[in-house]
């Protein structure tokens, strides 16, 4: 499938013993360094545009510095970030302070779903202030969709925030909010009779960081995993209340690790599947200063919308129930796969589009085998090269990258064999038309059947994928299509008429109309249409795509129900004010563009 921009990564660690402890056992004052590091790296999928790291050190004299934090753009972020962290480790004189070393670390890997790039838009996000319970830096996988009226809300209590994105509207809210409850704590130490450095013990030991997350995080709506630590030494992470964004946690007397994925925790610790733990919807795990870890419910979960993306594509397949559910996807499009081929197993080939896909291809070659033994399996498709984009007219361009696809010849029976090959998803549809489709038809194959493991992506997301657009969808351009060939443009018209009544409405008053573009057609219908459109004129097979149900994909994925990309059954409010706005932009700057 073509790349898609996705859901970042966060790796945090808590060491819950002395320094000195980790140097004599472990032979270095780096371990959690050494740790985040590989952490960082076993999520590098998760976000290639930058990294950044933090950490506390929390027992310092004043004059000192205690939080450090730096982060790097590119490809090679993570490299470079832990670079530049060693060599000022090395470059400290004796008898100074050596930088990074600490209880508290924070990695953050970032992928753009807004478009905005730069270094001011790479995690972490840091707070300063001189009082140390003040100090908060933050880093999060997550995408707000009411960003404007948090923002709006900040303004009319007197604050300027300085950039409008997400994570900086967090920052001040909840920094805010922190500043309050320190100075609550401030009152409270002043009753006591308590004066200066025994009120900032008194502080640091009562810190109540749920207060903080219950007074913030109920203004945003969005998918979220939000982490931070503060200068004395507290640490947490959140999910959001539909459990959208995943977080898993690992905690013994040594350690508390904290990450996007399960098999990044079992990797790094050497631990077992069953030791660690998943952070519930709605639910934040909270570290004290003390290195004390409770679990609170900030808010009540709500109905559970856990990523199905997450199951078909982004996580890495090395998950035992990932691994397992995507072979189920691919088990489960045997019976359409035998229908397009009309059950000729003797002549067809098996394979996959590499790599996400190759988990659910042994699940699609298990599945035809179960009733056909002799099955034809091989590797046809190979990536080869990593295209630049220097080359900018588009005839030459297009021409590269039909070759980001490599074949292997020989494999089949020209104008004779059948080939099946599996997908994990199909959204724009562009990779198969420029390259893929084109490519295998140099094996003159008789048929090609392209079986997809998801369902038809007909709708965008908000909560941090980079698929905001309906201009974006194969399945939205088929629909229209049918729309324009059956003479029933006036729907789009009507809904857009829909949408519009909404624009102004209250998130919560907002509902999907753009569903009665799909509602009209059977999937089948749109399936067919998609392939007219992805088909080149120029190829000699035949070509069927072979989608899996919605159905399918509840049934393989049962605690992962977040499908609202494919049935746009949206979790939150603002994901139907976005999907109004979504459609406004595609009829206004798209549609009537071209009548």
């Amino acid at each position: 499938m073509e790349q898609i921009k996705h859901e970042c990564g966060i790796a945090m660690i808590r060491l819950r013993k002395p320094l000195q402890y980790y140097k004599e056992k472990y032979g270095t004052e780096r371990y959690a360094l050494n740790k985040l590091y590989l952490m960082m790296e076993k999520q590098h999928n998760r976000g290639q545009e930058g990294a950044g790291i933090a950490s506390v050190k929390i027992i310092t004299d004043p004059g000192h510095e205690y939080m450090f934090r730096e982060k790097a753009l590119g490809k090679d972020a993570i490299t470079n970030v832990f670079a530049e962290v060693h060599r000022q480790i090395e470059e400290t004189e004796p008898g100074e302070q050596r930088p990074f070393i600490g209880e508290l670390y924070m990695g953050h890997l970032r992928y753009s779903t807004t478009g905005k790039s730069g270094m001011k838009y790479v995690h972490p996000f840091l707070r300063r202030n001189n009082w140390k319970a003040k100090n908060l830096c933050i880093c999060g996988n997550f995408n707000m969709t009411n960003i404007d009226e948090v923002f709006q809300m900040l303004a009319d209590q007197g604050q300027y925030p300085r950039i409008m994105s997400d994570a900086y509207i967090m920052l001040e809210l909840m920094g805010h909010r922190l500043d309050r409850e320190v100075e609550r704590n401030y009152v409270e130490a002043k009753k006591l009779e308590l004066e200066g450095r025994d009120i900032t013990r008194y502080i640091d030991a009562h810190l109540d960081i749920a207060n903080v997350l219950r007074t913030t995080m109920p203004h945003f709506d969005g998918g979220y995993v939000i982490c931070g630590v503060t200068g004395s030494g507290e640490l947490f992470s959140m999910r959001d209340p539909n459990g959208i964004r995943p977080a898993f946690w690992y905690a013994d007397d040594e350690i508390i690790a904290i990450a996007s994925e399960r098999p990044v925790i079992q990797t790094t610790f050497a631990v077992e599947y069953g030791q660690v733990r998943e952070i519930q919807p709605g639910q934040a795990l909270i570290v004290n200063g003390r290195g004390e870890l409770s679990l609170k419910q900030i808010i009540p979960a709500k109905r559970l919308a856990a990523c199905s993306f997450e199951r078909i594509y982004f996580s890495r397949g090395n998950d035992r129930d990932i691994h397992r559910e995507r072979k189920q996807l691919g088990f489960q499009l045997r019976d359409n796969i035998l229908k397009a081929i009309d059950h000729d197993i003797e002549h067809t080939v098996f394979s996959y589009i590499p790599n996400t896909a190759e988990v659910a291809y042994y699940g699609m070659v298990e599945g035809i085998r179960s009733l056909y033994p002799g099955v034809r399996a091989d590797k046809i498709v190979s990536k080869d090269i990593k295209l630049r984009t220097f080359i900018t007219e588009g005839t030459a361009r297009n021409d590269l990258a039909g070759h980001v696809y490599d074949i292997t010849y020989g494999t089949l029976t020209p104008y004779v064999d059948n080939l099946v090959v599996i997908d994990d998803s199909i959204v724009r549809g562009t990779t198969l038309r420029e390259s893929i489709i084109r490519i295998l038809d140099r094996l003159h194959p008789r048929k090609i059947v392209i079986a997809s493991s998801s369902p038809q992506v007909r709708y965008p997301d908000c909560y941090g994928i980079d698929m905001s657009h309906m201009k974006e969808f194969i399945a939205f351009h088929a629909a229209v299509a049918l729309l324009k060939e059956r003479g029933m443009t006036s729907l789009i018209d009507v809904v857009y008429e829909q949408c519009k009544q909404q624009e102004n409405l209250p998130a919560s008053g907002c509902m999907n109309y753009v569903r009665r573009i799909y509602d009209t057609f059977t999937d089948e219908q749109v399936s067919r249409k998609i392939v007219e459109l992805l088909r080149p004129d120029d190829i000699g097979a035949e070509v069927e795509i072979v989608y899996q149900s919605l159905e399918g994909l509840h049934n393989a994925c049962p605690n992962h129900p977040g499908d609202w990309y494919f049935s746009g059954n949206y979790p939150t409010p603002g994901g139907y004010k976005m999907l109004n706005g979504a459609y406004i932009d595609f009829y206004e700057n798209e549609y009537k563009k071209q009548q």
